[in-house]
């Protein structure tokens, strides 16, 4: 039998691992295999199975939308939602643009050391372990990521901080060892609702090449909360929101931690 997800998107996915008590799995499990059955390549597939991750919140809001085509583009889904059909166009709104970079650099860090845990000891090693890092991490080299590597390996084997790695924690995983940041929020952390405008703006000037045999195109940005670069406390200026022009039929903003959404049009 088929497995409804790859072992890939069931250990190394973080969405899938803090979604996982409020998941709508049938949907999601639906829509995967979908996917996996699509001629689209491995990559794109990956990509499209972490788009429909970000919209399990958006599914908890609107129970009656149904996905007909998953692996179309511009927009990036087509749905049914009373007797219309709706295009959806999903975009990320990134809150810290310095720190994408960072965490993409630290994510490839990641991998290499549950890699090296994993060929060692499997079962010994197996959780999910939550890094925080001391400011003056470098990620500039090559020998300073085999350095982080090793600060990492030897701080889950000690089960105590070494190097850069300034606390460590441990939650159960049953299957496989899982390295991420450690979730600190900052109370003040604001999204400029500028950022969240500027993103409609390039949005409708795309707006005249999306299939056009939708009855309603709609536009849903998210903030990722499990990524460093994406997660806010809270928006800043919201009411400059209502002042939003745009060909897009509805517009809302969700994050994907909570579930809250906020409508915009």
């Amino acid at each position: 039998m088929k497995k409804a997800f790859s072992d890939e998107d069931l250990i190394k996915n973080l969405s899938l691992y803090y979604l996982n008590r409020h998941l709508k799995k049938k949907p999601i499990e639906k829509y995967h295999r979908k996917i996996d059955e699509s001629p689209l390549h491995d990559r794109e597939k990956y990509k499209k199975k972490a788009e429909i991750l970000l919209l399990n919140s958006f599914m908890h809001h609107f129970p009656d939308v149904q996905f007909e085509n998953l692996t179309c583009e511009s927009p990036d889904f087509i749905a049914k939602f009373n007797d219309k059909k709706i295009g959806i166009e999903l975009t990320e709104v990134i809150n810290h643009l310095e720190m994408k970079k960072v965490e993409s650099n630290l994510n490839k860090i990641f991998r290499q050391a549950e890699i090296l845990l994993e060929q060692e000891d499997t079962t010994k090693y197996r959780g999910v372990y939550f890094l925080e890092f001391y400011p003056n991490i470098k990620l500039d080299t090559v020998e300073s990521h085999e350095e982080i590597i090793l600060n990492i390996y030897k701080s889950i084997k000690k089960g105590k901080s070494v190097g850069y790695v300034k606390s460590i924690r441990k939650s159960s995983h049953r299957r496989n060892v899982f390295i991420t940041h450690e979730y600190n929020m900052n109370l003040f952390d604001e999204l400029c609702s500028e950022k969240i405008l500027e993103l409609i703006e390039k949005k409708n000037e795309k707006f005249p090449y999306y299939d056009t045999s939708v009855d309603e195109c709609w536009l849903v940005i998210v903030s990722d909360m499990n990524s460093i670069a994406s997660r806010y406390t809270f928006i800043q200026d919201r009411e400059h929101l209502n002042e939003v022009k745009s060909p897009f039929h509805k517009i809302f903003h969700l994050e994907n931690l909570c579930g809250n959404i906020t409508s915009i049009k």
